[in-house]
């Protein structure tokens, strides 16, 4: 007798919480699905029950997987690959590159698709390097088989510069001269190394080595908790990967299926949520208006000099503010809210100028900038006679940690690596792509991948517990900084580099991979720097560090003392630890089902569930 069928809505208490999250097929439910679904379930009354009316019988009930699909239209196009990359950034394509790559040790590369609407889109901003830095970098890409050329640099001064004059006795025209060498990075040439030979003119502009793939489109979800997003059904993970719905500018979308999905498309994510379960600040900001400028030179008598600014040095800091009348408002203003110039002296009469506010809560406006840098070359007697380009810098600095156990990696400025204390990026990002890209292609190889696990170990490859420690230390740093007028900062900076270069580099650099960051990577290391930091300061600015350090403490907690002693353990990491329903009763479930689904020979899963029906 061929049985018939009813569907029927069973609540989660009537099947158990656990057994009806995990019917409903992967590909249409979510982590945390709440939409309605009704199972279809398929009744056959037992035998000794056909022939009898007016008794009681049982009824047998099998749960097939029966879910409507997301309210949403069917996409145009699918694909489907073993990283889906989100963003198209330096932190996007190093991540991909390195990912897609065939290693020097022979391990092969994995599929991976960067998905981004404005993939062709220039980079803006102007990337200083320090040479040693660099140079570890190419290190970690030649062992991926992915070599940095040495035109990704354009411009390498052999010492950088600062002026810290105007307080604590210190001459307004002083330079201090480090010996340390600094570099432009060519951001074209960068942008092509870590493209697919497909996606550049190899004729014109160079071999790309990458080898991912493209597709232009972005993602349209917004999480609204961990692993739950909106609109239903744009972005679901389940127990083997995730489905991401991209939508192109023309409006057509595509599905994609990826084992691993990293979202590098910057501070502002959608779909990586910040961690607010651990009190934190929120972030401060840099803001810099910059200007790449042709000079008019036909009446300086010496063109080795740009004002003030030897063409052979590169200027880090210019901290002074004798370009403003005594008593007006503009100096009050640069003096509670100060900015210093960044200069690049490039070839023959071009310079890059950069008005920088290092980092601040409210942001200096970049009119104020703006302002502010044009006022300063015009008193140093630099005339600007063309400006090629404007570029307009804002990067957040601090604030929270993304929320642990999220599915999507967040990587670059969507998991907060921005040092909090100076702003620099780029190193720090590709440094740490090749240990997060080693632990991702670790859990692709596994004979057991388990999604949670790789997203959880890339995690904990970028903000390890002892990481998080150093980053911990920085963001104090970060804070003091933006409580300083003009006058604290000057005699900050000027204390700090007359530290023994390992450790002020080492605390510019603040990743692990970096030259001289192992003079920060343990508590006792970061105690050494503070107390020698301490002795360098003027006793002002060495008392207002103590005074902060105290009251920093007891607002904010054990993350700065914790930073600094062994007493108080490690902040809590991101590693990953196996949930409950991975174990026992849901998981024999899980498997009961993936075997049933495999099976030839039913097309249903049985569920124990008996109900008593008057018949």
């Amino acid at each position: 007798m061929r049985p018939t069928s009813a569907t029927v809505a069973v609540s989660a208490a009537s099947l158990g919480l656990a057994t009806a999250f995990v019917g409903a097929p992967p590909a249409a439910r979510t982590a945390c699905d709440r939409r309605t679904w009704s199972p279809t379930l398929t009744y056959e009354p037992s035998i000794s029950a056909k022939a009898i009316t007016g008794r009681t019988r049982t009824r047998r009930f099998s749960l097939a997987a029966s879910v409507p699909p997301a309210q949403q239209s069917s996409p145009a196009s699918s694909d489907e690959c073993d990283v889906l990359v989100l963003g198209s950034g330096p932190a996007a394509r190093a991540i991909s590159t390195l990912l897609a790559s065939s290693t020097s040790n022979g391990s092969g590369g994995f599929d991976v698709l960067v998905a981004d609407a404005n993939f062709d889109r220039r980079w803006v901003p102007n990337y200083g390097v320090w040479q040693d830095e660099w140079e570890s970098v190419r290190e970690v890409y030649a062992s991926f088989g992915q070599p940095l050329g040495d035109a990704c640099i354009d411009r390498l001064w052999s010492v950088t510069d600062c002026f810290f004059g105007g307080s604590f006795d210190i001459p307004v025209d002083y330079r201090m001269r480090l010996d340390r060498p600094y570099c432009r990075v060519d951001r074209d040439s960068l942008r092509r190394t870590l493209s697919p030979e497909s996606e550049v003119d190899v004729l014109n502009e160079g071999e790309g080595a990458a080898r991912y793939r493209v597709v232009r489109a972005n993602h349209i979800s917004k999480a609204t908790a961990v692993n739950v997003y909106s609109p239903a059904g744009s972005l679901s993970h389940d127990e083997s990967g995730s489905t991401v719905m991209l939508q192109a500018k023309d409006g057509e979308t595509i599905q994609v299926r990826a084992k691993v999905v990293v979202d590098c498309t910057g501070h502002e994510s959608k779909i990586v949520l910040k961690d607010d379960r651990v009190k934190s600040n929120p972030p401060g900001f840099q803001i810099a208006y910059g200007v790449l400028a042709k000079l008019d030179e036909s009446s300086i008598p010496d063109t080795n000099f740009a004002g003030p600014y030897s063409k052979e040095a590169m200027t880090l800091f210019d901290y002074r503010t004798d370009h403003f009348p005594d008593g007006s408002n503009e100096l009050y203003k640069a003096e509670t809210a100060p900015t210093f110039n960044y200069v690049m002296p490039l070839d023959s009469n071009r310079v890059f100028f950069e008005e920088t506010s290092l980092v601040a809560r409210p942001a200096v406006s970049f009119e104020e900038c703006k302002e502010r840098c044009m006022t300063r070359l015009e008193h140093l007697g630099i005339t600007v006679s063309e400006i090629e380009e404007e570029e307009f810098c804002y990067i957040p600095m601090g604030g929270p940690l993304p929320a642990k156990d999220q599915r999507v990696v967040g990587y670059g400025g969507s998991s907060a690596m921005v040092h909090p204390s100076t702003g620099y990026h780029l190193c720090r990002a590709m440094m740490g792509a090749g240990s997060v890209a080693r632990v991702i292609r670790d859990e692709l190889s596994s004979p057991d991948f388990n999604p949670d696990r790789a997203a959880a170990r890339a995690y904990d490859a970028i903000w390890s517990p002892s990481n998080i420690g150093q980053r911990n230390f920085a963001v104090f740093g970060g804070e003091f900084l933006m409580k300083q007028k003009v006058e604290g900062l000057r005699g900050f900076f000027d204390g700090f580099f007359k530290l023994p270069l390992e450790m002020w580099a080492g605390f510019l650099a603040g990743w692990p991979g970096l030259p001289n960051n192992d003079k920060h990577e343990t508590w006792s290391a970061r105690l050494l720097f503070g107390l020698t930091f301490v002795s360098k300061l003027p006793p002002a600015v060495a008392l207002d560090m103590f005074l902060s350090i105290i009251g920093y403490s007891i607002s904010e907690g054990v993350a700065l003392p914790q930073s600094v002693t062994p007493l108080l353990g490690l902040p809590d990491g991101y590693e990953y630890k196996p949930k409950s329903a991975e174990q026992g009763d849901v998981a024999a479930k899980l498997e009961a089902r993936r075997m049933i689904e495999e099976s030839s020979t039913e097309e249903v899963i049985p569920v124990d569930f008996e109900e008593q029906v008057e018949v």
